[in-house]
C-alpha cells in the first residue's frame, strides 16, 4: 500500500552466521537517499562494476519507473545515537515480520513520527557513506537521474542504512575454487609460491595468509617478512596491499598459476564459494583442482579503502544477510 505520508523504515534481521551457532541482529533503516555522484566524495563505492549489468538494469527501470531494492550503504555513528532511536521504536511490534528461505527473520516497523525523522535525517546530513551491496544499482540509478534531470524523484534512491559500528554487522569469507587449470602440479605451485611464501600446517592470524587444499591436505601459505609488497604491487596502495584478497590474485593467482586479472574477471577458472567446507568439498570430489580458503575482510579495512577513494577485487565481501528485496518499493510515478 502507499503511504499517505513521509515515512522512515526500521529494519532489523535476525540470522544465524552460516556455519556458527552464533545468533546476530542487524539493524538499520530505509529511507530515500539522495544520489551523489563520487566526485563528490560523499558516497563512495568499493569495488568497480561491469557495464552489462547496469545495461540491464537501466532498460528495466527505463521500463518500470520503479525502484524495488535498497542499496545497501554503511556509515559511521561510534556513539550510536541513531542505533538507539532504532531500538525504541522496536520496542512495539513491527508492522512487518517475516522469515525468508534462509531462516532469516526480516522485522520492519513504520515510523512517521516526525521528530524521530528530523533527529534521524540531522544525524545523517553530513555523513560519508560507503556501499556495502548494490554498487550496478546505484550506478545505473546515477545514470537514470542524468538522463531525466530535472523530473521530479529521479534524483533519489531507496537506501538501507546500516552503522559500522553496530555489532550485528557480518562479512562473511568468499573463497576461490579452481578447475580445468591446464598443467596444473601442485608440486610446482608450491615451489613457484615458496619465493613469496613459507608453507605450514597450522592457521596464523596475521595478515597474508591463505589457506590452500590440494591433494586431500590443508595447509597455510604465510607471506614471508622480506617480501616488499610495494614493488610486487606498485599500482595499489598501501591499505589496499594489506589486504589477503589482493595478495592471492596478484601473487598466488597471477605470478604462481599465471591467471591473469582478464581471466579472474571472465571468470574462467574460479568459482567463487561462501562456505569453506563447500570449497574443501570441490577439490575432493574431484570437480576442482585446488581451493584457496580466505579470511573475511574486516570493516576498518573496507572502510578505509573506500575512503581513500581506492577498491577492491569482486568479491571481495559478502555481507550476510542479504536485504530483502519488495519490502519498501520506490515508484516514480
Amino acid at each position: 500500500q502507499q503511504l499517505p505520508e513521509s515515512a522512515l523504515f526500521v529494519y532489523f534481521q535476525g540470522f544465524q552466521v552460516p556455519d556458527q551457532h552464533e545468533i546476530r541482529v542487524r539493524k538499520g533503516f530505509v529511507g530515500l537517499g539522495q544520489l551523489e555522484d563520487y566526485a563528490n566524495k560523499v558516497v563512495f563505492p568499493h569495488e568497480r562494476t561491469l557495464t552489462g549489468p547496469k545495461k540491464d538494469r537501466l532498460e528495466l527501470l527505463r521500463y518500470t519507473r520503479t525502484q524495488f531494492e535498497q542499496i545497501f550503504m554503511l556509515y559511521e555513528d561510534p556513539e550510536q545515537r541513531i542505533d538507539h532511536v532504532l531500538e525504541e521504536v522496536a520496542r512495539r511490534t513491527p508492522d512487518i515480520r517475516l522469515k525468508d528461505e534462509y531462516g532469516v527473520e526480516h522485522s520492519m516497523w513504520i515510523v512517521t513520527d516526525h521528530e524521530r525523522i528530523r533527529f534521524i535525517q540531522g544525524q545523517m546530513e553530513n555523513k560519508k557513506l560507503i556501499i556495502a551491496d548494490g554498487h550496478h544499482r546505484y550506478e545505473t540509478a546515477l545514470a537514470y537521474r542524468d538522463e531525466m534531470r530535472g523530473e521530479k524523484g529521479s534524483d533519489r534512491l531507496p537506501m538501507a542504512f546500516f552503522n559500522m559500528s553496530s555489532p550485528g554487522l557480518t562479512i562473511l569469507a568468499t573463497h576461490r575454487v579452481l578447475a580445468n587449470l591446464p598443467g596444473f602440479e601442485p608440486a610446482v605451485f608450491f615451489n613457484r609460491a615458496g619465493e613469496f611464501f613459507y608453507r605450514t600446517e597450522s592457521s596464523k592470524p596475521e595478515p597474508g595468509t591463505v589457506g590452500v587444499f590440494v591433494d586431500d591436505r590443508l595447509s597455510y601459505l604465510q607471506l614471508r617478512s622480506p617480501v616488499d609488497l610495494r614493488s610486487l604491487m606498485p599500482d595499489l596502495s598501501e591499505k589496499q596491499r594489506t589486504l589477503d584478497v589482493f595478495i592471492l590474485h596478484r601473487l598466488l593467482l597471477e605470478k604462481c598459476l599465471g591467471i591473469r586479472e582478464e581471466a579472474v574477471k571472465q571468470e574462467s577458472y574460479i568459482t567463487y564459494v561462501r562456505g569453506r567446507q563447500e570449497a574443501i568439498s570441490a577439490v575432493r570430489d574431484r570437480r576442482a583442482q585446488v581451493a584457496f580458503l580466505l579470511n573475511p575482510t574486516r570493516l576498518d579495512q573496507l572502510r578505509d579503502i573506500a575512503l581513500e577513494g581506492s577498491v577492491m577485487p569482486q568479491k571481495s565481501t559478502d555481507f550476510y544477510p542479504k536485504l530483502l528485496s519488495g519490502l519498501t518499493v520506490y515508484a516514480l510515478d
